[in-house]
């Protein structure tokens, strides 16, 4: 541990698994004190255990993103469990891929409910106490598609798009109030979505060759190292770094054709 996070209280939402769970993880064995937010409550109170029986600082709450009721009573909590918020990691996230004309209105709501509004609910929750306390952190995890297309993946680079864009606006709005707003976009990371996405297709190992292939190193990121790169953004070792997205793929989104 070298308590690059000592002092930080965050709230993390999407907590459970995945990137989420991994960035949960590497904040507490950077001292930090973590709130952790997910919709599937059996999972989260499971994964919260483990850490607080290695003697970490760890609260949990299950509670949906998309409801800001919720919401704001979970940072009432996390108050109470762990002291007063003054960073927040926006990782929870869902995938809608459709063709646009196939989009159902329930797939459009879906998508820009939970990957949009939930994470401006949770900023409004913790904006009012990181501006009363002097400053803070919010990250944002958005993706590599908050900038480029990938085609039949409609509505959800639109959403993360918008998110990119909040991340922006809140981040000049801000600044002044000594709160720094960032993004931080992965591109494929070995989570269970991409295997369930590798899995919807008629030959999921030929999927994953295609997908390993797309990237200049011939993989993907593990969750553990999108999570290091959340630490530094959290830390206070980019003070100046604000309104802005840090790109986490590999390489991926550089090159115009995969090798």
């Amino acid at each position: 541990m070298s308590r690059r996070l000592s002092n930080k209280r965050i709230l993390i939402t999407g907590a459970a698994q995945g990137i989420g769970l991994a960035i949960a993880n590497a904040f507490v064995r950077e001292d930090a004190s973590i709130f952790l937010i997910d919709r599937d409550e059996t999972l989260l109170y499971q994964e919260a255990a483990k850490l607080k029986n290695e003697g970490y600082r760890v609260g949990a709450q299950a509670a949906d993103i998309t409801d800001a009721k919720a919401i704001a009573a979970a940072v009432s909590q996390a108050q109470s469990e762990i002291g007063r918020i003054n960073a927040l990691v926006n990782n929870a996230g869902v995938n809608v891929f459709a063709e646009p004309l196939e989009t159902s209105d329930e797939e459009w709501n879906r998508c820009f409910d939970i990957n949009l509004k939930g994470a401006w609910n949770c900023s409004k929750a913790v904006l009012p106490g990181l501006i009363e306390q002097g400053g803070g952190v919010i990250l944002n995890i958005t993706s590599t598609h908050s900038f480029t297309i990938i085609p039949h993946t409609f509505p959800y680079p639109l959403a993360k798009h918008a998110l990119l864009g909040m991340t922006k606006s809140l981040g000049l709005e801000y600044a002044p109030k000594n709160i720094r707003v960032n993004a931080l976009a992965p591109g494929y990371v070995a989570t269970q979505k991409v295997i369930d996405y590798w899995a919807g297709f008629p030959d999921p190992e030929a999927a994953k060759a295609e997908t390993m292939k797309l990237h200049p190193g011939g993989r993907i990121a593990a969750p553990e190292e999108i999570a290091m790169a959340a630490v530094f953004m959290i830390s206070d070792e980019c003070p100046f770094m604000n309104a802005t997205c840090l790109t986490v793929d590999g390489g991926l989104s550089v090159q115009q054709h995969p090798a």
